[in-house]
């Protein structure tokens, strides 16, 4: 992965972490520090039990981050854009990644390693803060997720996939901004290849979205969220 430079400053992303906390007179030398790191789409940036390099923030791209199932099968746990966070789930605990990440478009990705993260954690208590209120989030997301796939039909959990992708990219031309197999929904539906075919099948005869290829385009987000409504579902990204 080839190294690049770049200043936070340049950055749009309001919401990192490290930019909103960009200003404090701490935060320039670790920012100076940091690595920039480009990856090409389908490349792996973190590998399933390779050691821990810190935190990767997402500057511009879309990564998923997944992790090994039974039987070996991939389970797609996340998808992270601009501005997020990528490998938290192994720093502070542990000396291996428990998740892999591999990028869905050509990404530019900040990193900062474990002994800077520690070290700014440690002296900037905003950072800290801001940090503690994502793994708040992100625990909280994750419960919601295990309950509600307990009660949710094939067809509602392909649904739920759909409106997340939604939410979170975007749609472009009447299709969604970001274009996975059927296979990747599957993974991340908790579903087979076959299961997540039929449904998108049935959502286009029924006129719910639109479908070629890979696209898939929601016609009216309300109507298809109604589907799901009594599992309440995701309110963000």
């Amino acid at each position: 992965m080839p190294i690049l430079k770049s200043d936070c400053q340049s950055c749009h992303n309001d919401h990192c972490i490290i930019k909103k906390n960009r200003h404090l007179a701490q935060m320039k030398s670790f920012i100076d520090r940091k690595s920039m790191v480009q990856c090409k789409k389908g490349q792996n940036l973190i590998i399933e039990g390779a050691p821990v390099h810190g935190l990767y923030f997402v500057m511009e791209g879309k990564v998923k981050v997944a992790k090994t199932g039974l039987n070996g099968k991939e389970q797609i746990v996340r998808m992270a854009g601009n501005g997020e966070i990528i490998g938290h789930r192994g720093f502070g605990v542990g000396q291996f990644y428990q998740i892999s990440a591999v990028s869905l478009e050509d990404t530019i990705l900040c990193n900062f390693s474990n002994t800077e993260m520690k070290e700014m954690l440690l002296t900037i208590p905003s950072l800290t803060y801001d940090l503690m209120i994502f793994y708040a989030e992100e625990l909280n997301r994750s419960e919601t997720k295990v309950k509600k796939f307990a009660q949710m039909t094939v067809r509602e959990k392909i649904i739920d996939a759909i409106l997340y992708i939604n939410r979170k990219f975007g749609q472009h031309k009447g299709f969604l901004n970001l274009q996975l197999s059927r296979k990747e929904i599957a993974d991340f539906a908790g579903t087979t290849d076959e299961q997540v075919i039929r449904t998108i099948s049935s959502l286009k005869k029924e006129g719910l979205i639109l479908a070629a290829g890979k696209k898939i385009g929601i016609k009216n987000v309300n109507i298809l969220s109604k589907e799901i409504s009594e599992h309440n579902h995701f309110l963000d990204s």
